[in-house]
């Protein structure tokens, strides 16, 4: 038995309090994923920032062969930019199933990496979605016990694997998930110091669960569940991947020959190798990101000499603005804000957070759905629901649309939910194709004629000095106090598309990954009350009685703004000329540029439901860039830069600085990072080909075809436009036009913000308005040199 080699290797290995800190190490590392109809972009490896990028781009490199450099098509590959004495890419860490896979014919018979991960995968698949339903309770010992009687009792795998003895292994694994845990790691971790990677290799086997298992802890930490009311689920799959283990070194060893004893001798060796499995990776990859690094620092270089270009500021014209725009920092927003200014020099557009500052959960009146419109990274504060009760029609309408929507994505679903339908439902599809108006969530259908809103805090609706402390702050925040215009427009976003699993994932990141539609109407009736005016016109904050807010939507899709109520002539000939302008822009990279009308070649991909690239999302974000409009706005980002307006000199004890570097800096963080992931490793942390999407659970992910492990991340076809990849890994630079100190201050009070700075996961650049030059802050010095990597 391998346990008496660990006793031999060290005396004291193998209690219990080593093991369980290598599980819960091994299950802190994982990031969750969020469900389809709330999806939202997250860096998949956001619970290693503590450790440098490159560093944690080794150790996933050795323990799953998982690839954080650029693909080759986009240059050169980290094999080319090796050391000649690493010119191949180093092994990387084998768990038992596919170490046994080298003594199987994997031609003619299943492998057991295969077999595990879609036995795993098909549990799953059924258990949260039962969880989900409330069939149960979470819990990690009942996760555990449920799989482990499945598993006893299907023959079948025994069968399928040509293994007929196999079965009673698994009759021998304890009923207890913590004894299972302590039973396989006394057995098979012969270095305890290395238990929690080995741990964190099984949950990369099946990390598609795994980080959904981290999306429920992420949920109940946010609610702030602690101790026996927050259920940690990781140690429970963990245990099951265990058992695999476990089950298949006794199957092997029960069953004799020469198999057991070259296993033994390989994984023994393997455990003495893995600290330096993990130094040749990162050797191995040095070279490879330093080439990388060229690329970022050669981008970093255009937008500074970009950024310093700025004309000289002229004297303020005494010109009235006819419009102000606000917008969502995203980066599809700067296109259509550029196309909008450029119809007349009356216009203002802004860039903000596009939740609006409202972190709300939305109630339907009358309903039984909830969601949250804020980002992942926060918990709701408020709750907003409709004055107006939901007529009993439009109810039911909402009803049968949810219905239909949960239908269509229940597995099988998507492409192959159109073979399922056939000719039946043709006519609706053809008539919804050609004519038929785009909508994703049933509850946005609301919207169209509730328009008063109820906010309320823990079950009681705000006080008029409640209300007008909020749209202060957020009005603060918009540096929107002054020379406000008649119309102001609050512009949310949300795209259009047919059959697509993954829609929300185009909608609004910041609104939880849905449309921007309640949140700017809610801020508009705040915003137009005339109460909550009184009493900001008391504390200084005068909006003109002529002035209007109006909430509107940007459908990223096709480029169209539509506004909750009439606008005025003029201003809707601004947002169509607009509309046409972005259209032009975007058709180039869509491929569409030269059809003879632009506008409806545009449109139709939104309404077709073959179409696997009705848009291209964020696809190309770079930068984000923390400063009065001015700085850029005779400037052509090219869709690639997140814009977020900010003056320091009106921002006291630099709080909305703070917040900025504290929730959008991280949310763009979290985009920027799920893109660069997505490309430099699709098999690992994209989600492949949506033509073979099958949803699960109605919303909990994807499946390729009908198995293997949950797939997250983004589809092959939101990147890749089948020649050429749309989208350049590169990590966010953000540009802050800020002070030094305070810049350094926020940094250093919020680990999370310094970790990200300092271990590389972001570049982070302050514009020296006075000396007219970049400055890197990195490690707490500040350069006028790109530091890091070397």
């Amino acid at each position: 038995m391998l346990a008496s080699s660990v006793k031999d290797l060290d005396e004291k290995s193998g209690s219990a309090p080593d093991w369980f800190r290598a599980v819960a190490d091994a299950g802190d590392r994982i990031a969750p994923t969020w469900p389809l109809d709330q999806m939202i972009a997250v860096n998949p490896f956001w619970e290693m920032r503590g450790l440098s990028f490159t560093k944690v781009s080794a150790r996933m490199a050795a323990l799953n062969g998982v690839g954080s450099q650029r693909p080759s098509a986009l240059g050169e590959s980290p094999v080319d930019k090796a050391p000649a004495k690493l010119a191949r890419m180093p092994e990387h860490w084998q768990n038992l199933s596919a170490q046994l896979d080298r003594h199987r014919d994997t031609w003619h018979q299943l492998g057991w990496q295969d077999e595990i991960v879609q036995q795993i995968s098909q549990f799953c698949g059924d258990y949260f979605q039962r969880l989900d339903a409330g069939e149960f309770k979470a819990d990690a010992q009942h996760l555990y016990q449920s799989w482990l009687g499945m598993t006893r009792a299907d023959r079948g795998i025994a069968i399928v694997m040509g293994e007929p003895t196999l079965t009673s292994q698994f009759d021998l694994l304890p009923g207890q998930f913590d004894t299972l845990l302590l039973d396989a790691f006394n057995t098979l971790a012969p270095h305890p110091a290395s238990a929690a990677d080995y741990a964190h290799a099984l949950l990369l086997d099946v990390n598609g669960w795994a980080s959904w298992v981290a999306y429920l802890r992420w949920q109940d930490r946010l609610q702030g569940k602690e101790g026996e009311d927050a259920a940690d689920l990781l140690p429970g799959l963990l245990a099951i991947r265990l058992g695999w283990e476990l089950a298949l070194w006794r199957h092997v060893q029960h069953a004799g020959g020469g198999i057991f004893a070259d296993l033994k001798q390989r994984w023994i060796k393997q455990w003495e190798d893995l600290p330096a499995m993990l130094e040749i990776h990162e050797i191995f990859q040095q070279p490879a990101w330093a080439a990388h690094k060229e690329v970022e620092v050669a981008y970093q270089a255009a937008m500074a000499e970009k950024l310093l270009s700025r004309p000289k500021p002229q004297a303020p014209e005494e010109q009235p603005l006819k419009l102000q725009a606000a917008f969502c920092i995203d980066v599809r927003s700067e296109v259509y804000r550029r196309a909008l200014e450029a119809q007349d020099t009356a216009i203002q557009t802004l860039g903000f957070a596009g939740f609006f500052g409202l972190p709300i959960a939305y109630h339907p009146k009358n309903t039984d759905f909830t969601r949250p419109q804020l980002p992942g990274l926060l918990a709701p504060a408020f709750d907003v629901t409709e004055l107006e009760p939901t007529s009993e029609s439009a109810r039911q309408a909402l009803a049968n649309q949810s219905h239909w929507s949960r239908f269509s994505s229940a597995s099988p679903a998507s492409f192959s939910f159109i073979e399922s339908l056939g000719l039946a439902d043709l006519g609706r599809m053809v008539k919804k194709t050609f004519r038929g108006q785009p909508r994703n969530n049933p509850v946005d259908g609301l919207h169209e004629t509730q328009i008063n809103f109820e906010i309320s805090k823990a079950g009681v609706p705000l006080t008029l000095e409640e209300k007008a402390e909020l749209a202060g702050g957020i009005l603060k925040a918009m540096t929107l106090t002054e020379h406000f215009a008649p119309v102001v427009l609050l512009v949310g976003h949300g795209s259009s598309t047919r059959n697509n699993p993954h829609a929300a994932g185009l909608d609004c990141g910041a609104c939880g990954g849905q449309t921007g539609t309640v949140n700017v109407r809610v801020l508009a009736g705040l915003l137009n009350d005339p109460s909550v005016r009184g009493v900001l016109a008391e504390q200084g904050l005068v909006i003109p009685e002529g002035t209007r807010f109006m909430g509107a939507l940007h459908n990223t899709t096709t480029d169209d703004v539509d506004c909750a109520e009439p606008i005025p002539q003029n201003i809707k000939v601004f947002l169509q000329a607009a509309g046409a302008r972005a259209r032009r822009e975007r058709a180039v990279r869509l491929g569409v540029s030269k059809a003879a009308d632009v506008d409806q070649a545009v449109k139709q991909r939104s309404q077709d439901w073959s179409e696997v690239r009705p848009e291209w999302g964020l696809a190309g974000n770079a930068s984000f860039i923390v400063a009065p409009r001015s700085f850029t706005r005779h400037l052509d980002l090219g869709g690639r830069s997140f814009l977020h307006d900010y003056r320091w000199r009106d921002d006291a004890g630099f709080q909305i600085l703070e917040l900025i570097m504290t929730a959008p800096m991280v949310v763009t963080h979290w985009i920027n990072l799920q893109y660069y992931a997505s490309v430099t490793d699709n098999l690992h942390y994209g989600s492949g080909n949506k033509v073979l999407h099958n949803v699960v659970g109605g919303h909990l992910g994807v499946f390729e075809g009908n198995g293997g492990d949950l797939r997250i991340g983004l589809p092959l076809q939101s990147l890749h436009n089948g020649e050429q990849w749309m989208h350049e890994p590169l990590r966010l630079s953000v540009y802050l036009a800020a002070p030094r100190e305070a810049i350094a201050d926020i940094a250093r009070r919020h680990s999370a913000v310094g970790d990200l700075i300092d271990n590389d996961w972001l570049y982070l650049f302050r514009i020296d308005e006075e000396n007219k030059s970049v400055e890197q802050f990195y490690q707490g010095k500040w350069t006028t040199k790109a530091e890091g990597i070397d």
